[in-house]
């Protein structure tokens, strides 16, 4: 799986918006395509999203997936849904099963995070991997070209009991407008991509 070594994409600084801000899908899908468009042509887009619907505030990652999945198509594979989530315990056999399967991709990595008071409700698209499981000191695996992660909750004490104990109402918002945003922002690079091969010939 690539990293940011070397590529012009880790120059994009990064980006936020809030969940509840007007057109916030719009302004997300503006972004991610700006980051799609800056891969190599060839290269897939996996869409890794961690999480689990065992934790109200862990699921947010498998809720865009889930959202996502059935909109999937040949530029676009998704990992990490309700049905079949990718979590701590089966994050370094599905990245082995992804870098076998999709071994020239850009890969991105969504998951929930804790912050600060005023943060939340802020969806992040930061440069290089994630490192999951940070929050609750686990170490795993980091994932990612570059990742989007949802502020859902307050950090700083009892992360595990915060995420038990976050509103779901907030996680599905926001799953909604990064399953939107990068909805639009898949169909927005591609159709960019075509207009220029067009015009070039």
């Amino acid at each position: 799986m690539n990293t940011f070594d070397n590529r012009k994409d880790s120059f994009l600084p990064p980006f936020k918006v809030e969940y509840r801000s007007e057109n916030a899908d719009e302004h997300l899908a503006l972004h991610l395509a700006q980051r799609i468009r800056l891969k190599p042509f060839e290269e897939e887009i996996v869409l890794v999203c961690i999480g689990t619907d065992r934790s109200t505030g862990d699921a947010l990652g498998p809720l865009v997936g889930s959202k996502l999945e059935p909109l999937a198509h040949r530029h676009l594979r998704v990992y990490g849904t309700l049905d079949d989530p990718v979590h701590a315990m089966n994050l370094k056999e599905k990245l082995e099963l992804i870098q076998n399967k999709h071994p020239k991709s850009t890969v991105i990595a969504v998951d929930a995070c804790l912050g600060q008071f005023s943060h939340v409700g802020n969806i992040n698209v930061i440069n290089g991997p994630l490192k999951p499981g940070a929050g609750v000191k686990k170490e795993l695996p980091t994932v990612g070209t570059f990742h989007i992660t949802g502020i859902v909750n307050v950090g700083g004490f009892m992360e595990y009991f915060v995420l038990q104990n976050t509103r779901l109402a907030v996680v599905m918002s926001m799953a909604e407008i990064i399953a939107s945003g990068l909805s639009k922002a898949v169909v927005l690079a591609s159709e960019e991509s075509r207009l220029g091969s067009i015009e070039s010939h």
